[in-house]
């Protein structure tokens, strides 16, 4: 969800970022906390809920909540809803199966993902550097879940849910391609904020299906997660003001640094040799993507520059 840049401030568009970056990492680890007492649909909720006034507060701030807000094609952001919240519920379902490094390391496979669908559904053409990144990245992928669905006990919950992890990861890319379609004549505020609402509503149609009451520590938790969910939102938003996509879009894989080190303080979780080594080729095929994306980038700006009227 890029924004036309407004400056270029590199230093603060990093910054804003990396804050996204963590502030999402901690956001799972709330999620992950309570998922013992709350089922995945409430927690989605309260997520979506709470982040609801932080988005509206800094709309109000930067001028836009009163055009910011205009939905030109409802139907497209009620479609991206639907997929972004059963992302969301998968991913809050997953992170109550496996440890938070495991969760954020699955979850890398949503960019490769992206490259696949845009060929099958958008007819994007994968030459042969795209092409090496994806079959690298579903390496690492499978390198990572392995140890999950490679036994002979698929009714084990980390078999669930690394399942449920790599799902959500598909709809992830699903989103993506629905984003593609829709900053054309969606703005990015309507974009942020309708998804948030619409996962609300969405989220309430799981209520019969067991919701509890939480006990205060888990309501605190719940709420503060979705304020930073709605806060880390802002942050990634505002750092595409100040610095170009293939900038940023390496700084995604500091969670996994965040997500290691919070595991192990917080949950007493400790990665594997394995899941590490799968992480790694899985973020070496999403630089590739994201270094071949850059030069198509450049070589379509040189393009228009030569076809461009001169005198």
């Amino acid at each position: 969800m890029a924004t036309s840049l407004t400056s270029h401030r590199p230093g603060l568009a990093l910054l804003l970022k990396l804050g996204a970056v963590f502030l999402f990492t901690v956001m799972s680890a709330l999620i992950k906390a309570t998922s013992d007492s709350v089922p995945p649909g409430q927690a989605v909720f309260f997520r979506s809920l709470f982040a609801i006034p932080v988005i509206v507060i800094w709309l109000s701030l930067r001028g836009e909540l009163r055009h910011g807000l205009i939905a030109r094609r409802p139907i497209v952001h009620i479609r991206r809803g639907v997929l972004g919240t059963t992302a969301m519920g998968l991913t809050f379902a997953g992170l109550g199966l496996l440890p938070l490094p495991e969760v954020t390391a699955i979850g890398y496979a949503a960019p490769i993902f992206t490259v696949i669908l845009a060929a099958l559904l958008l007819g994007e053409r994968i030459r042969l550097i795209r092409l090496s990144a994806v079959l690298l990245g579903l390496l690492g992928v499978s390198i990572v879940i392995w140890p999950r669905l490679g036994g002979s006990d698929l009714e084990n919950p980390a078999a669930l849910g690394a399942v449920l992890i790599l799902l959500s990861a598909l709809a992830r890319a699903l989103v993506q391609i629905q984003i593609r379609s829709m900053v054309g004549s969606e703005s990015t505020s309507a974009i942020v904020f309708y998804f948030s609402a619409t996962a609300t509503v969405l989220s309430l149609l799981s209520a019969p299906f067991g919701w509890v009451l939480p006990p205060g520590k888990v309501l605190a938790l719940l709420v503060l997660a979705g304020l930073i969910g709605g806060a880390a939102q802002i942050c990634v938003t505002s750092s595409y003001r100040f610095g170009p996509v293939s900038m940023l879009a390496p700084v995604d894989y500091a969670s996994m640094i965040f997500a290691i080190l919070i595991g192990y303080v917080w949950f007493a979780e400790v990665p594997t040799a394995v899941m590490l080594t799968g992480a790694v080729l899985v973020i070496a095929g999403n630089i590739m993507v994201i270094w071949r994306e850059r030069q198509l980038g450049l070589e379509r700006a040189r393009s228009l520059s030569f076809s461009e009227p001169r005198g």
